[in-house]
């Protein structure tokens, strides 16, 4: 197998790796600093949810407190998963540059390094109420499970949309001290999203998946990947938009939701299965639905004042 270094996902002209002494440089790409497409597609949905439920106006401390666990999280994440899959990710062209998977790293400093994540996390716990640490607590083993799902179903992706979207069911906890059936409206819409686009992030190594037994939504959907994408994204708006009615949200809302409606349009048009590059560029413009979330998030909270 030749290992193409314009399909993997690790970016080696990144800003962090000029201005960091180098021995910081393979711990900076194992929990994915370098690329804070994660980080974003984390963050945002959580930030809706937050501004929502906040009114439109979340506190500077809930700012902070959701960014730095939402990074820690898929940091996290992102550590336990190149633990388990390290062996894997010799041999998949988009993996076989992660730290582990080339030696720059031990298992050892890897394990230490995520225990000391873990503890940063615990700290955070001090600032929430008691609901949303039930709920962090309860996240740890979610977000520890993914990897290991890649190996015996082909739903991993459901998985990691429960584990990325958690924050909203914490931030509206953290507000409200209790969840609502909006909050799991717009919960369930977002794990619904995530699993349309990690499914076309999942195509990039479908070839190499099946090689090697992991498993995947793009390799159960296969050539009728298209269809099961448009549904999933489909539901997520009926999901998003229910919650908007039933929250009686600004009409701006709906105008978001709507522009969101047309790039999923123009995503599944461009989509291939074959086409791998073409697929990396797809799941990396979903960054853009985040930030339109958020934005008719504000506006449909704001100008309700």
């Amino acid at each position: 197998m030749k290992n193409d270094k314009n399909l993997n996902d690790i970016n080696f002209n990144n800003f962090l790796n000029t201005i960091l002494p180098s021995s910081w440089i393979p711990f900076i790409m194992l929990c994915r600093l370098d690329r804070p497409i994660g980080i974003w597609l984390t963050i945002l949905p959580c930030f809706s949810a937050l501004i929502i439920c906040s009114e439109g106006i979340p506190t500077i401390g809930n700012i902070f407190i959701f960014s730095i666990g939402a990074i820690l999280m898929r940091s996290i994440g992102c550590i336990f998963n190149d633990i388990c899959d390290q062996e894997f990710d010799k041999k998949v062209s988009r993996t076989c540059f992660r730290p582990l998977a080339t030696g720059s790293i031990t298992s050892k400093k890897a394990i230490i390094f995520l225990l000391i994540q873990l503890m940063l996390c615990s700290l955070l716990l001090l600032f929430l109420n008691s609901t949303s640490k039930f709920l962090s607590i309860i996240l740890i083993p979610i977000v520890l499970m993914y990897p290991i799902c890649k190996r015996f179903t082909y739903w991993p992706q459901i998985i990691l949309g429960i584990c990325f979207n958690w924050g909203i069911l914490i931030a509206w906890s953290e507000v409200n001290n209790s969840i609502t059936i909006d909050a799991f409206l717009l919960w369930i819409g977002a794990i619904s999203w995530q699993v349309g686009y990690d499914t076309i992030y999942a195509y990039v190594d479908a070839d190499y998946d099946k090689k090697i037994g992991l498993k995947s939504t793009a390799i159960l959907f296969s050539e009728n990947g298209k269809f099961f994408i448009t549904i999933f994204y489909l539901f997520s708006l009926i999901l998003w938009t229910l919650a908007g009615y039933n929250l009686k949200l600004h009409f701006s809302y709906y105008i978001g939701i709507t522009i969101i409606f047309f790039h999923f349009i123009w995503q599944i048009k461009n989509f291939q299965p074959q086409s791998q590059k073409r697929n990396f560029y797809l799941f990396l413009q979903n960054v853009w639905v985040g930030i339109l979330l958020v934005s008719c998030s504000l506006t449909g909270t704001i100008f309700l004042k």
